[in-house]
């Protein structure tokens, strides 16, 4: 890999115009983030390159796990900074090709100033040269948000959380914006273990009888309501798949009664349920002006349990594709035709459902709103930079380019907020290539504008901050 330098990914002088005259200065709304509120409200600090990169980083950690390294390099609490440290950099020229190898070199340009591969012969040279910087105190974790240009990051929250990290920065009157997102993923997955324990500390949270899933809705409410007090404007799901099994009310009480007694539930009453919650949260978010992201397509290892319950394979057949565009469908169009659709992103892990989502937005979209349906852009395998164009190409071909919203990062460490830089400079690059082949005119005063909206205008409108 040749250094890092100010034409990175930009291959057309038109294109490196176009990134440093109008994207590299804009503002950033990162509107889908993990990255914690206690480390912003308390602005810590980090003794090391590895507490700031990797104490909460699954993308890291599983591209370790893959090349052999022990767990406890991984999620360990008692191991040796330096080590740990190592062990990534012993993974990372395993990782060429992977967006994890082009973020990492930029993050470490962006933030640290060093313009080399990280690798085992440059692993300890880095390591200190990190930690020198971070431990002369300019790199807290307000002072990243600051570097990387962030006007507003939203976090990724549950109901029952008290926000109170939100609620010190902003009663400090620090100038910037941290924004709670409602996720009540917890509540709607009724087929964990844990769903009992956690519905029963929702109804103590809000000093609500749950023993009804009329109960639980009223808990949820209380929750929505307290959110938006807090200057909560968006809600975030992430599922597995799109439901729409039909149900009536007495159904769904009788599915929440047997949950709540620990009884096993059938594969079917899982997707009523959950379809009936989807639907009621919906129309929650969109009686509060809220903007609702669905995040779908994944499926983590201990979903496997469910279906072990029910003595049935976890695989294609189980969780599969033929009936995801019909359900989206189904769920969003009944929304729609009662009035009740909230501005909506929807975001994909499979870049094979690109064109299907973008597509389907076009069916849901409302006069007087541009771009009330959003196709959210880079989470997970489709951050490669192939498939960033590939999103980018889908978008244009179904939608409105110039509408979009652009990328949020999904970040965990403050570090992955280069993902922003990285999406910009792949835009640009991108529309600097079609201008070459003369597939757009050479007017940067036009595609500029296109990418200062997609950058940040648009997304500034669309959230109303």
């Amino acid at each position: 890999m040749q250094n890092i330098d100010d034409n990175f990914l930009l291959e057309t002088t038109f294109a490196q115009e176009l990134y440093r005259e109008h994207a590299h200065h804009a503002l950033v709304i990162d509107y889908h983030s993990h990255i914690s509120p206690q480390d912003v409200a308390q602005n810590r600090t980090f003794d090391t390159i590895t507490s700031l990169w990797m104490d909460n980083n699954p993308y890291l950690w599983r591209a370790m796990r893959a090349n052999g390294v022990e767990e406890k390099y991984c999620t360990g609490t008692d191991i040796d900074q330096w080590q740990r440290f190592e062990q990534w950099a012993l993974t990372m020229p395993f990782l060429m090709r992977s967006p994890l190898y082009l973020w990492s070199h930029l993050a470490l340009k962006a933030v640290f100033g060093i313009n080399e591969p990280l690798n085992a012969h440059s692993a300890r040279r880095i390591f200190d040269a990190c930690n020198a910087q971070l431990q002369g105190g300019g790199l807290s974790a307000q002072s990243l948000l600051r570097r990387f240009n962030i006007a507003c990051v939203c976090t990724i929250d549950d109901p029952i959380d008290s926000l109170e990290h939100h609620q010190k920065l902003k009663s400090d009157g620090i100038d910037l914006k941290m924004l709670p997102t409602w996720r009540p993923d917890k509540a709607m997955n009724i087929e964990k273990r844990e769903f009992r324990a956690y519905v029963r500390q929702l109804g103590d949270v809000t000093n609500t009888d749950i023993s009804t899933f009329n109960g639980l809705v009223d808990a949820l409410q209380k929750r929505h309501d307290y959110f938006a007090q807090n200057g909560c404007c968006m809600a975030d799901h992430q599922l597995e798949e799109f439901y729409d099994e039909e149900y009536t009310d007495s159904q769904i009480e009788i599915v929440y009664e047997k949950a709540m007694r620990g009884q096993d539930l059938s594969r079917g009453e899982v997707r009523q349920y959950k379809h009936c919650f989807l639907k009621l949260t919906a129309e929650m978010n969109h009686a509060a002006n809220w903007t609702q992201q669905y995040h779908y397509g994944i499926l983590l290892d201990n979903n496997s349990l469910l279906y072990e319950a029910l003595g049935q394979d976890v695989g294609a057949d189980s969780i599969g594709e033929p009936y995801t565009a019909h359900a989206m469908s189904h769920f969003l169009n009944d929304l729609h035709t009662r009035g009740k659709l909230a501005r909506t992103i929807l975001t994909c892990l499979n870049p094979a459902d690109n064109d299907m989502l973008c597509s389907m937005m076009g069916n849901f979209q409302e006069a007087g709103i541009p771009g009330k349906l959003q196709f959210g852009m880079g989470w997970w395998s489709n951050a490669l930079p192939g498939y960033v164009g590939e999103q980018i190409d889908a978008l244009s071909r179904f939608g409105l380019l110039g509408r979009s919203i652009g990328v949020s990062t999904g970040s965990r460490s403050l570090l992955s907020l280069v993902r922003h830089e990285y999406f910009r400079r792949l835009l640009c690059n991108l529309l600097g290539n079609d201008v070459a082949k003369g597939l757009l005119p050479a007017d940067m005063q036009a595609i500029g504008k296109l990418v200062e909206d997609v950058c940040y205008n648009n997304a500034h409108r669309f959230f109303g901050l």
